[in-house]
């Protein structure tokens, strides 16, 4: 078992299932020559040529419907984005053709399409280059939305999110391509729309999902040093969102608090608090705390930025609120 990088694991995951199937290519901004803006296509131009990693130009809406209309013809694409809040240029082709074409020709075609690049606040990149958009592309009928947390789950939901023929949204936080973990040897496919407990627990479930995950894991340690145990769920794929387990955590530990960078207002953790209070309203002992990116643009200045994201002390902080 080998200790990767998320941005290495993710490289892998790349390579392998472009040898393994020839109809898989990558495109998008500085994605061949210059290896990838977060160096995540390191080596693959040397490796598979200028047909199948293709640099592009600076132009999102171009090259997204590009890659679906390779997609409705057979390849199967994997377009990236410098970061996913250039994804917005892109809305229309994302949404109307890659999320309806299937529905709106009777099932006549496919969309194998992977949407993937980095997202997230917290390095300093500003309002408009920091945002957390999986609650956008959740609210897509047709649209996978995948935000992995951990190098393995990053490789083994890639290689599955390309092996699907549906269009997926992989969204990376860029604060993680540095995080080390370990990952299998061998092939590696991770099932898309199951959850993982990533700590166990008995008092207060953790409800987290990408870079949340590790602040959800931060304040578990923080309330176990005062005698509170908590559980941290990491949802890996927020559509489709692994009911049964959030509501078999949720019977178990009687309380809830939901971690999440997206803004407050229509965030993902509001579907999971209206799924937890619709299904399993009698195994609540405590209503269910959000916390969540405040409502503003995101600033720039590092005080700022992290005084805005959420943090293990207010984690910690809600879960203590739920057991008062």
């Amino acid at each position: 078992m080998a200790v990767l990088t998320m941005r290495e694991a993710l490289n892998q995951a790349l390579s392998e299932e472009m040898e393994r199937d020839e109809r898989v290519f990558l495109m998008g901004e500085e994605v061949a020559e210059y290896q990838g803006a977060y160096k995540v296509s390191s080596g693959l131009l040397q490796k598979f040529g200028p047909k199948r990693v293709v640099d592009t130009p600076i132009s999102e809406t171009g090259f997204s419907g590009l890659g679906v209309g390779a997609a409705m013809y057979g390849l199967r694409p994997v377009v990236e984005f410098m970061t996913w809040s250039f994804s917005m240029v892109a809305y229309d082709q994302i949404v109307n053709n890659a999320g309806a074409i299937r529905y709106m020709s009777g099932g006549q075609y496919s969309i194998p399409i992977v949407f993937r690049g980095s997202s997230g606040a917290g390095l300093q990149v500003g309002a408009t280059h920091s945002h957390t958009p999986e609650n956008w592309y959740a609210n897509v009928p047709a649209l996978t939305v995948i935000t992995p947390a951990f190098p393995d789950d990053a490789k083994g939901l890639l290689k599955s999110a390309i092996r699907s023929n549906n269009p997926v949204c992989f969204i990376e936080n860029e604060k993680l391509y540095g995080f080390k973990d370990e990952v299998p040897d061998g092939e590696l496919l991770t099932t898309i729309g199951q959850a993982r407990i990533r700590r166990e627990g008995s008092q207060v479930t953790l409800i987290a999902n990408s870079a949340s995950t590790h602040v959800a894991l931060a304040a578990a340690v923080q309330l176990e040093a005062d005698g509170i145990s908590a559980e941290v769920l990491d949802l890996r794929t927020i559509k489709p969102l692994d009911i049964p387990a959030i509501l078999g955590s949720v019977a178990k530990t009687n309380r809830v608090v939901i971690v999440e960078e997206n803004k407050p207002f229509a965030g993902w953790g509001a579907q999971v608090a209206y799924e937890i209070q619709h299904r399993s309203f009698d195994d609540l002992d405590a209503p269910i705390e959000r916390v969540t990116g405040l409502d503003t643009p995101q600033p720039y200045a590092r005080v700022l930025e992290q005084a805005v994201m959420p943090s293990a002390e207010r984690v910690a902080e809600a879960a203590k609120k739920t057991l008062a």
